[in-house]
Parts: C-alpha cells; structure tokens; sequence
C-alpha cells in the first residue's frame, strides 16, 4: 500500500513533519509519499496548495493525508476543500487550552520557529559553534564541555554533537579514539581531567564496515577486520576507564542526546 501525504504549515514545516513522521511510523507496510509545504501563510498560496492536494487526488483515485499545523482556521479550511484527509496536529490542544487559560488562541502565523528569544538563539548558536570547532578533536578547550563524547571513528560522535547543540544549546566537544590510544588501551592524556564528562559511543562492526566503506572505499580503515578491532579495544578502555557507552546501530540521534541526557543529569527543553 502506498499514500501520499503533504505536510502543510504557515511556518517552517519541521513541527508538521516532525509530529506527522512519528505518527506514520506506526503504520507498518504502508509506504508514504512525503511532500512538505513550507510558508502557507496567505489565501493565495492555501488555494495553490488546495489544488495540488485536489490534482493528486484526481490523478490517483487515493485520498490524501495531510498533516497540518497552519493557526489560521481560513487557510485550513481552504486546504480542506481538496478533499484530503485533515490531520490538524494544534487541534486536540487549543480547545482545552483555551479553557483552561481563559484566553483565545491569536491564530498567528509563522510563530513556531521564530526567533522569540534571542538569549536563547545565541546560545544554540554558540553551542554549534563549539561543537564545530571542537570536532574530532581539533580543540582541547574541553573545561567549556557539558559533556564530551568519545568513540572510534563514525561511530555517530558529530552528529549527535550536532544535533545537541543545534536544539538544546548544549556544548559538546568529541574526540576520536585513534590507533594509538587503542594500542595503549588508556585514558588520552587531554581527557582525564574531564573524565566526569565522558561518554562513549559505539557501533555494530558490519555497520561500521559500511558506513567508513562509503567514505574510503577499499581502504584497510573500512574492512570489517579493522573495525572490529577498534571497536573490541575501545570496548576494553571505555570499560576499564568506567565511561558509560551505548551502541548507536540502531538508535536515533534524538534517542541517543535524550539517554545522554539522562546519564549526566542534564535537564534541558528544546528551544
């Protein structure tokens, strides 16, 4: 079975997406064909919206899914005239909200992602900055680090950085286990001081083989021979260091910031 949805907002379009692809992945077999529009914030560009949801219906004979967040009820009703299925992810909110509040929703557009507190932007900006500059171990300013993440290479260190700073506004640093760490099976001499920061991340060795595989074909760094190795000797380091791991095979990026998270006490919401 295959359906087509359109993720549809006034603003940006992550939220829709983001809510929208969390539901659908409940729904085993069926295979989704995603499109997202960004920026419905007049009258004009919901009736163009309208029609190309109404055309795809027309052309396929299957019902549209369309998973909505715009706030002014005009454009979504607009948007509903093609016939499409309706899934208005504010909905079951704003009604009990506005009760329990006692004030009417404005039904402004293109407020989810604005910058509305730039003491907060600065800081997520600051964190990537941070974490760029201290990827891979090309820094060792590591007493600004909330947290450092440790592993052989891709392993999911950078991203994960990444993608703490960029939503959280936290200041991860990585490095990179190398050869010559692994022989010696101790501690790099630049993180001992900061050993109450680490935390390791590991990976399956086929995975590994792929992943480098696609990077440097052929190369003795990608063969799984070499994988496995650094990973059984990072393995035995992490362990005899006491640094807690987790193995990122499958585990999402957003599910490997949140046990981080957990693992140091860090309690933070996502600008």
């Amino acid at each position: 079975m295959q359906r087509t949805v359109f993720f549809i907002s006034d603003s940006t379009g992550i939220t829709a997406e983001t809510i929208g692809n969390s539901i659908l992945a409940q729904f085993e077999g069926v295979q989704f064909d995603k499109h997202r529009l960004a920026f419905i914030d007049d009258t004009k560009k919901a009736e163009a919206a309208a029609l190309r949801i109404k055309t795809h219906y027309a052309q396929t004979g299957e019902r549209p899914i369309v998973v909505n967040t715009m706030a002014e009820r005009a454009l979504c009703d607009i948007v509903a005239d093609s016939g499409a299925l309706m899934l208005d992810v504010f909905a079951p909110f704003i009604g009990p909200l506005e009760d329990e509040l006692g004030v009417k929703r404005s039904g402004a557009v293109n407020r989810s992602h604005g910058i509305v507190d730039f003491a907060k932007y600065e800081a997520r900006m600051n964190a990537t900055n941070y974490a760029l500059t201290h990827d891979d171990g090309l820094d060792v300013d590591y007493g600004k680090a909330d947290l450092i993440l440790v592993g052989v290479s891709r392993s999911g260190k950078t991203p994960t950085c990444l993608y703490m700073a960029l939503h959280y506004g936290v200041s991860a640093a990585n490095y990179p286990l190398t050869d010559d760490d692994l022989d010696k099976l101790e501690l790099p001499k630049r993180l001992v001081p900061h050993k109450n920061k680490l935390f390791g991340l590991t990976i399956d060795p086929q995975r590994l083989a792929q992943i480098r595989e696609q990077r440097r074909a052929g190369s003795q760094y990608a063969t799984l021979k070499q994988c496995r190795w650094e990973l059984e000797q990072a393995d035995r380091l992490m362990r005899h260091a006491g640094i807690s791991s987790l193995n990122t095979t499958h585990t999402s990026i957003e599910e490997i910031s949140s046990k981080i998270f957990s693992r140091f006490g860090i309690e933070r919401t996502m600008f």
